[in-house]
C-alpha cells in the first residue's frame, strides 16, 4: 500500500485532519477531516483509482410523509445562482464524461454523487453540484413540474376538471404499485413508530399534494447547510485540490449553525405488535394466494460495528443460499411460492432490522409462517450451530471484501453508499469497510463456546420489539383510491374562484412556456471533444505456458480465480427453447445425481463466490450477422479454493441431474415470484422487448427468454406443478425435458472456456478443465448457432394489463446495425433525442419520470420508452413527434458533439480488471472486433449535424405502420387511450392479460 502524506492534526484549506486510517483490503487510506469554521466533515479514501467520485450528502428528517426531501431532492437541481437554467443536472448530462451522476434519498439523507475520469469534468461537475445544493433557486414553477401541481383538462363530457400532475407525484404513483414497496414502507411505519421512519421519504400519493411552495424551502434552510453536511471524495485526485475548490465555493461563505438533526433511537417495546397492510392486487383468479407474511425485529444500533457485523454473519448463516436452515425451513414448507419482499438483515436506518417470512401464501398461513421462523430458531439455539455454516458465512464476507467491481455501480459510489449511514448517524466509517478486527474479536467469541446462538436468543427469540405482519391484496383498492382522488378533486373544484381558477391556468402556461423556452446553455462547464481519448481499451488474451484449454487473462484480481465458459445452446430442441432460462436457473440450483442441492449449496458458500449459468442469444457483430445463443456458465473462488470451484463444475457437468421433483417446483414457483415482481420496476423495459420482438430472431428470442413471454409460459407451468392432480406427471415431464437440454449442450467441442487471475491459479484451473473436458460425451459440432425456431413477424400493436397505477409505453422499429456507417449517427440521435426532446416533453411537461430513447447496435433496431407515465396515446404523439424534431434538425452543431460526449461515456466506462478482461472474452465470442469498435468511435468523433439529419431522414417516419408499439398499464388507463385513439380514428390496441 501506498504511503500517505496526511498525519492526524495537520490543518489543510480550513480542515483539521480527525483520522488518517489504512484500509488494506482495497489499497487505500481513509483521511476524515473536520471542517473548523462550519463543522461539515469530510471523508476522503486515496487509492490510484483514476475514476474519482464526489459526493455531498445531507441528514434529512421528514416529520410526515409529503415527500418533501424527495421533491426538494429533484427540485435543486433545477437551476441554480450561477448556474440560471431549468435543468443543469440533465443538461450536464450532456455536457460531460461523467461515468456515474445521480441523487439519491434515503429514509434519513439525501445525496448527489458522481463519477469520472476526467480532472476537468470533475471539478466541472462538482461546481455544479455545490451550486445546486447550497444556492439552488427552488422557484415555484420547479416546485410544481417536480412535486405537484393542480391542472385544468377536459373531462369526459367536455367539462374542465382538475388532475393532479408533477414528477414525483407520478414517481411514487408507480413505486407504491409494486408490493415490495408498499411493504418496505410499512415494516418501517411499523417497527418504527415514533421516529422519522414512520413517514415515507420518497412521499405517499396521497399525502404529496398537502407539501406547500414554503414548506419546501424551510426545508432547505434546515437541512441543507454546510453544519448538517457530509462531503465525501474518491480516487487518485489531489486531496488538496478539492477541499481549497469546496472551501472556496461553498464553506467560506457560511458559518457554524448549532442544529440537532440525529433521529433518535426507537424507544424499544416491551410486546410484540400486529399489523397488516393492503395493497393493490386485481386479479380475482388468484387472489386468495397473494397474501405475504413475515416477522420482523428491531436489531442493533448502526454504529455499534461489531454487533452489526454478527447481524451480516446470521444473515447468510440464516438464509444466504438455499441450505440455510431458516430459508429452508420456510420454503420447504411448501406454504408460499419464495421469501418474502423485505427478507433479510437492514443496516441502512439508526436502529437496523431484520425481517424474514413468505409471499404468495393464504391469510391463514400467517401464523405457521410466525411458528416456522420460531421453531427454526429455537432448533439452532439447542442443537448449536454446524461450523459449516460459521464457516460459509464468514468466507462469503471475506471474499466480497476482497473482490472489486464497478458492478452496479463504480466502486467509489459503493463505497460510499455502504458508509454514508454509519456517517449519517456518528459511527466510524473506517468499520464499515475494514473489519478485520472484528472478525478476529468474532473468532476470539466463537472459540469460547456457543455465542451467534446466543445472540439469535438476544435478537430474535426474547426480542420484544418484534412485529409480526401481514401484506394483504385488495382487488379494489386501487379504484377506490382513484375514486377518492376523483372526490377529492371534484370538492376542489367547487371551492375555487375565478381568480384562483385562472391562477392555476396562468401557472400551466407558465411552466410550459418556460418549457419550451431555448436556454442559453453556455452558461453551464462542458467539455471539448479534444478531452475524449480517442482511443479504446483493447485487451487481448494472455499466452502462458502450461495453459493448453482456456483463455487466458492475467490480470491482477486480488487474490480471486474467475471462471467462464460460453456452452453452445443451438441444439436444443425448438420446443424446449422457450425453458433455457429455468434451464440456466437449474442447472447449479437442483443438485446433481451425486448431491442434493442442500450439499451443493453448502459447498457453493463454503468455497466460492458463487456459480451460475446465464442465457444469451443475439446476433454478430461482423458483417455476415449470423445469430448466436449460449449459456454462460460462470464462477469464482479465492485461490486457495480453486480445486474446490472445479470439483463442483465436474459434478454439475458430468453428473448433472433433475431427479428432486420437491426442488424444482420450489425454484419454479421461486421463479414464477421473481418474474412477477419485476414487471412493475421494470415496466419500460418488458414494454420496449414486447415492441421489439418482431424485428429480429434474436429479439424475438428475447420476448421468449427475458419478456412477459418467458413470464406467461412459467405462470403456466407454475399452474400445473402446484396442482395437486397435474402436479406429478407435469414435474416428471419438466425432469425429462432439462435431462434432454442437458445432454444437447454438455457435449465436447460445445466448450470455451476462459480464466482470469494470477499466472499460477490459471494454470492449476486449466488442468482440472481438460479434466472435466475429457470426460465429456463427443458431440458433432459445436453449437454457437440460433436454432430455428418460430418467431415473432407480426407488428406488435398491443396493449398488457396488470397491477400498475402508471403506464410504461414502448416503441420498435428497424434500423441497422454497428457495422453500417449510419450507426455512429443513429447513437447520436438517441442521446439528442433524450435530452433534447423527450425529457421535455415526457417528464417535464408529461409528468412521467422518464423518456428513453434506445439505440440497438446488435440488433439493429431503435427504440422509444417511458417509466411510470401518466399518459399513453400522448405518450405515443410525442414519439411521432420525436420523428419530426429530428429529422428537420431542430438542434445545433454544440446539441451533437454534446451526444458525442454521451456516448464516448458510455463506451469509455471503465471496469475493474477480471470484468474488463471478461468482457474482452464476450467480444470475441459475438464477434465484435477491436477493428469495429475502433471504427465505430473514429466515425463517431467525426460526426457533424448534416450526417445526422442525412441519417434520421432514412430512418425516422411519423407513420406508425411499420412500427412495434407495446404498453404495460391498468385496464383503466389501457381503456382510456383506446378511447382516446378511436377518437381521433386510430386502430386500438389489442389488449392482452399478463
Amino acid at each position: 500500500m501506498n504511503k500517505i502524506a496526511f498525519t492526524p492534526g495537520q490543518a489543510i484549506s480550513g480542515y483539521t485532519i480527525k483520522q488518517v486510517s489504512p484500509l488494506p483490503e482495497i489499497n487505500a487510506h481513509l483521511i476524515e477531516l473536520l471542517h473548523e469554521k462550519t463543522k461539515a466533515v469530510h471523508i476522503h479514501i486515496a487509492n490510484e483509482d483514476k475514476e474519482n467520485t464526489f459526493g455531498v450528502f445531507f441528514r434529512t428528517v421528514p416529520t410526515d410523509s409529503t415527500g418533501v426531501a424527495h421533491i426538494l431532492e429533484h427540485t435543486v437541481l433545477c437551476g441554480s445562482e450561477k448556474y440560471k437554467v431549468r435543468d443543469p443536472f440533465f443538461s450536464m448530462l450532456k455536457r460531460s464524461l461523467s461515468t456515474f451522476m445521480n441523487a439519491f434519498t434515503a429514509s434519513d439523507w439525501t445525496m448527489y454523487p458522481f463519477s469520472t475520469q476526467n480532472k476537468k469534468d470533475y471539478f466541472n461537475l462538482m461546481d455544479v453540484y455545490l451550486d445546486a445544493a447550497f444556492f439552488p433557486d427552488l422557484d415555484h414553477l420547479s416546485f410544481k413540474q417536480e412535486g405537484h401541481r393542480l391542472e385544468l383538462e377536459p373531462g369526459e363530457n367536455g367539462e374542465p376538471e382538475l388532475v393532479y400532475k408533477g414528477v414525483v407525484y407520478n414517481e411514487m404513483k408507480g413505486a407504491m404499485s409494486s408490493p415490495a414497496q408498499v411493504m418496505s414502507r410499512a415494516l418501517l411505519k411499523g417497527l418504527y413508530p415514533d421516529t422519522t421512519y414512520a413517514n415515507n421519504s420518497g412521499g405517499e400519493p396521497a399525502d404529496i399534494p398537502k407539501l406547500t411552495h414554503d414548506e419546501l424551502k424551510s426545508f432547505h434552510a434546515r437541512y441543507y447547510h454546510p453544519s448538517n453536511s457530509y462531503f465525501y471524495t474518491y480516487g487518485d485526485l489531489p486531496l488538496e485540490e478539492s477541499l481549497s475548490f469546496i472551501e472556496k465555493k461553498v464553506l467560506s461563505g457560511f458559518d457554524f449553525l448549532d442544529m440537532d438533526t440525529r433521529v433518535p433511537s426507537q424507544p424499544r417495546w416491551h410486546t410484540p405488535k400486529v399489523m397488516t397492510q393492503t395493497y393493490a392486487y386485481s386479479d380475482t383468479n388468484n387472489i386468495a394466494a397473494k397474501y405475504q407474511g413475515c416477522v420482523a425485529w428491531l436489531t442493533p444500533d448502526i454504529a455499534d460495528h461489531f454487533e452489526v457485523l454478527i447481524m451480516a454473519v446470521l444473515e447468510q448463516i440464516l438464509l444466504g443460499n438455499s441450505a440455510s436452515p431458516l430459508r429452508k425451513a420456510l420454503i420447504d414448507s411448501a406454504l408460499g411460492s419464495a421469501l418474502c419482499d423485505g427478507t433479510g438483515f437492514d443496516s441502512d436506518n439508526r436502529d437496523t432490522m431484520f425481517v424474514c417470512g413468505l409471499k404468495d401464501i393464504e391469510v391463514s398461513a400467517v401464523p405457521e409462517v410466525e411458528k416456522i421462523v420460531f421453531s427454526s430458531l429455537e432448533t439452532l439455539v439447542g442443537k448449536g450451530i454446524d461450523q459449516h455454516l460459521i464457516d460459509s458465512a464468514i468466507h462469503q464476507i471475506e471474499f466480497s471484501r476482497k473482490e472489486i467491481t464497478n458492478t452496479p455501480y463504480p466502486y467509489g459510489i459503493k463505497l460510499l453508499l455502504g458508509i454514508a449511514s454509519i456517517m449519517v448517524h456518528e459511527g466510524d466509517p473506517v468499520t464499515g469497510i475494514n473489519i478485520d478486527s472484528d472478525l478476529v474479536k468474532l473468532q476470539e467469541e466463537l472459540a469460547k463456546g456457543p455465542f451467534l446462538e446466543g445472540r439469535i436468543r438476544r435478537y430474535f427469540l426474547d426480542n420484544p420489539h418484534r412485529l409480526l405482519f401481514t401484506l394483504a391484496p385488495d382487488e379494489g383498492l386501487e379504484a377506490r383510491q382513484a375514486e377518492d382522488i376523483r372526490q377529492e378533486l371534484q370538492e376542489k373544484l367547487k371551492s375555487l374562484g375565478e381568480a384562483e381558477l385562472a391562477q392555476i391556468n396562468k401557472d400551466a402556461e407558465a411552466l410550459k412556456e418556460r418549457q419550451e423556452t431555448e436556454e442559453n446553455m453556455d452558461l453551464l462547464p462542458t467539455l471539448a471533444l479534444e478531452d475524449v481519448p480517442p482511443e479504446i481499451e483493447i485487451i487481448h488474451p494472455d499466452t502462458i505456458r502450461g495453459i493448453t484449454c482456456a483463455t487466458a487473462f492475467d490480470k491482477p484480481t486480488s487474490g480471486i480465480l474467475y471462471f467462464t465458459c460460453p456452452v453452445g445452446a443451438g441444439n436444443i430442441a425448438p420446443n424446449l427453447f422457450p425453458m433455457v432460462p429455468f434451464f440456466a436457473r437449474a442447472f447449479t440450483n437442483a443438485g446433481t445425481k451425486k448431491s442434493s442441492y442442500v450439499q451443493m449449496a453448502e459447498r457453493m458458500d463454503l468455497y466460492t463466490g458463487g456459480i451460475s449459468m446465464s442465457p444469451f442469444s443475439g446476433t454478430h457483430f461482423d458483417h455476415e450477422g449470423k445469430g448466436h445463443s449460449f449459456l454462460a456458465l460462470q464462477g469464482k473462488a479465492l485461490d486457495r479454493n480453486i480445486d474446490h470451484l472445479f470439483d463442483m463444475m465436474d459434478e454439475y457437468i458430468n453428473d448433472g441431474g433433475f431427479k428432486d421433483h420437491v426442488r424444482l417446483k420450489s425454484l419454479i414457483l421461486q421463479y414464477q415470484a421473481a418474474l412477477e415482481a419485476s414487471i412493475v420496476g421494470s415496466g419500460h423495459r418488458y414494454a420496449i422487448t414486447l415492441s421489439a420482438r418482431h424485428l429480429s430472431t434474436a429479439a424475438s428470442i428475447n420476448e421468449l427468454w427475458h419478456g412477459i413471454a418467458q413470464y406467461t409460459r412459467i405462470k403456466d407451468l407454475t399452474a400445473k406443478v402446484d396442482n395437486a392432480k397435474t402436479g406429478a406427471p407435469a414435474l416428471a415431464e419438466l425432469e425429462k425435458d432439462l435431462s434432454a437440454m442437458a445432454c444437447a449442450v454438455m457435449r465436447k467441442d460445445n466448450f470455451k472456456p476462459a480464466v482470469i487471475g494470477s499466472a499460477s491459479s490459471m494454470i492449476q484451473a486449466d488442468k482440472r478443465i481438460k479434466k472435466i473436458y475429457d470426460n465429456l460425451p463427443n458431440g458433432s459440432s459445436q453449437a454457437f448457432h440460433t436454432p430455428d425456431i418460430e418467431t415473432q413477424t407480426l407488428r406488435p400493436y398491443d396493449g398488457w394489463m396488470t397491477n400498475t397505477a402508471v403506464s410504461f409505453v414502448g416503441q420498435s422499429f428497424k434500423a441497422v446495425r454497428i457495422s453500417h456507417e449510419d450507426a455512429p449517427a443513429l447513437s447520436v440521435i438517441a442521446k439528442l433525442l433524450r435530452s433534447l426532446f423527450l425529457h421535455r416533453e415526457i417528464r417535464e411537461k408529461g409528468g412521467a419520470y422518464g423518456g428513453f430513447a434506445l439505440y440497438n447496435m446488435e440488433e439493429g433496431f431503435f427504440s422509444f420508452g417511458s417509466y411510470r407515465d401518466p399518459h399513453i396515446k400522448r405518450t405515443l404523439d410525442v414519439y411521432a413527434d420525436a420523428c419530426d424534431f429530428i429529422t428537420q434538425g431542430q438542434f445545433t452543431q454544440t446539441d451533437v458533439k454534446e451526444a458525442i460526449l454521451q456516448v464516448c461515456s458510455d463506451i469509455d466506462k471503465p471496469e475493474t480488471p477480471a470484468p474488463s478482461a471478461m468482457k474482452a472474452f464476450y467480444r470475441q465470442i459475438t464477434k465484435l472486433s477491436d477493428e469495429i469498435r475502433k471504427g465505430f468511435k473514429d466515425a463517431l468523433l467525426g460526426m457533424d449535424k448534416q450526417k445526422v439529419v442525412e441519417t434520421a431522414i432514412r430512418y425516422f417516419f411519423r407513420d406508425d405502420a411499420d412500427k412495434g408499439i407495446s404498453v404495460i398499464s391498468s385496464k383503466s388507463l389501457l381503456d382510456q387511450a383506446n378511447q382516446e385513439l378511436l377518437a381521433e380514428g386510430r386502430a386500438p390496441l389489442t389488449l392482452y392479460k399478463i
